[in-house]
């Protein structure tokens, strides 16, 4: 990525982070903050809207549809905290005069906030008119941005711990 996007995007957001560096919040607030309410979103939520949405795929009846209605719920819930967290996320390191786009932790937020987004237009597609294989797509996308999030995390406390 050039650097310029990156310089270009920080001195847009700079007006924003400089209202919030005004407010002096403790340093470990602005540095640890993002890392610890996203943490809880995606190993707390995450994990409840994996396993009720693949309960739902091996349970039957009752308890299947119990499951489905938890990860209905849940998960667009979880999406909006971590949409919403995401922009935190790139708040923080303008807030903190870091450069962004450059670290493998953004790009993995951006690219699990994109499959998140597509698996949720699957969801409010109702699979269209439920076809079984856009199910299964939604179950391991699902998956697959629940195990990018807690690859995630792991580059968010490198992150975290270098700056």
């Amino acid at each position: 990525m050039p650097e310029g996007i990156s310089t270009s995007l920080s001195a847009l957001l700079e007006p924003i982070a400089a209202w919030f560096r005004g407010m002096n919040l403790p340093e470990p607030i602005v540095h640890w903050g993002h890392p610890l309410m996203m943490g809880i979103v995606v190993f707390v939520m995450g994990s409840v809207v994996g396993l009720t949405g693949w309960r739902g795929r091996q349970l039957g009846g009752a308890e299947a549809a119990k499951s489905w209605a938890d990860h209905q719920k849940i998960a667009p819930l979880m999406f909006l905290f971590i949409a919403l967290g995401y922009t935190g996320g790139v708040l923080s390191l303008v807030m903190q005069q870091q450069p962004i786009l450059q670290s493998p932790h953004f790009w993995s937020g951006t690219v699990a906030l994109g499959l998140l987004a597509i698996n949720g237009v699957l969801a409010a597609s109702q699979f269209g008119k439920n076809k079984a294989q856009l199910r299964t797509a939604h179950a391991y996308l699902g998956s697959v941005a629940l195990c990018l999030l807690f690859l995630h995390a792991i580059l968010g406390l490198k992150l975290g711990l270098s700056i």
